[in-house]
């Protein structure tokens, strides 16, 4: 981690349901939890409509103002998800149908890969792709703004494909516990956890797999130690709960 200054990021969120008390947004502690084990710290978060010259002015504000910008919301298949475009205006560049974004879509959707569903392909000229494990249709990486989805499941795995990536932060632990088990039936063990343990995040990947249900608890920290006592602590709980885990990835 650089000892000379402190990197910082910014979160815009953009939609119109969030504004209007439709939507509770649930992105802004997740992503500041996960800055936090990077060793970035989240300064400032602004929400604004889905308005074409809102968007543009506020990414430039505030991509200028921190190492790193995230965004959430507005990059799916309807004609208001306008924050690709509203970014590319906002830096002065077209927007272009991204290869590598149309070949992940269309080996994801074969031959239902219809018009809207290529919208999610668009990125600004000169972008590269962050990985979206959940759904396959990438967020966007342009120059240190990072483009995301507004559903917060998709955030979360789009986020984890950065993990000890962004400069200027920490490198980044992992330890994954696992168990044939819903998601729902140790949400509450992992939450007490995580709350319980300063400077760890845990994320759960649930999977599908000869028939049963099982999920992936990603522990990530950057004390090799802390992440030792919380994944005692996560297989503990998970006993406790009815749950048999096992040390390891399934």
């Amino acid at each position: 981690m650089s000892t000379d200054r402190i990197y910082t990021a910014a979160l815009l969120v953009i939609g119109d349901e969030i504004l209007s008390g439709r939507t509770q947004d649930a992105n802004i502690a997740y992503l500041a939890k996960w800055l936090g084990v990077q060793g970035i710290r989240l300064k400032e978060v602004r929400v604004v409509a889905d308005e074409m010259d809102a968007i543009g002015e506020a990414v430039n504000a505030l991509r200028v103002q921190n190492d790193y910008l995230f965004t959430t919301g507005g990059i799916g298949p309807t004609h208001d998800d306008i924050t690709v475009d509203a970014i590319a205006a906002a830096l002065g560049v077209p927007v272009i149908v991204h290869p590598d974004a149309r070949a992940i879509l269309s080996g994801y959707y074969g031959d239902k890969l219809t018009d809207a569903r290529l919208r999610m392909a668009r990125t600004p000229e000169g972008a590269s792709l962050i990985e979206n494990p959940r759904t396959k249709a990438p967020g966007i990486r342009v120059g240190n703004i990072f483009i995301m989805a507004g559903v917060p499941i998709i955030t979360q795995g789009m986020l984890a494909a950065l993990d000890g990536k962004l400069p200027g932060g920490a490198p980044v632990l992992s330890r994954t516990v696992a168990a044939w088990t819903q998601e729902s039936a140790a949400a509450a063990t992992l939450a007490a956890v995580e709350k319980a343990h300063d400077g760890v995040q845990i994320g759960s990947y649930p999977f599908w797999r000869e028939g049963k249900t099982g999920a992936n608890f990603v522990i990530r920290a950057v004390d090799e130690a802390l992440l030792a006592t919380v994944a005692a602590a996560l297989m503990a709980g998970l006993q406790e709960a009815g749950i048999d885990p096992v040390d390891g990835e399934l």
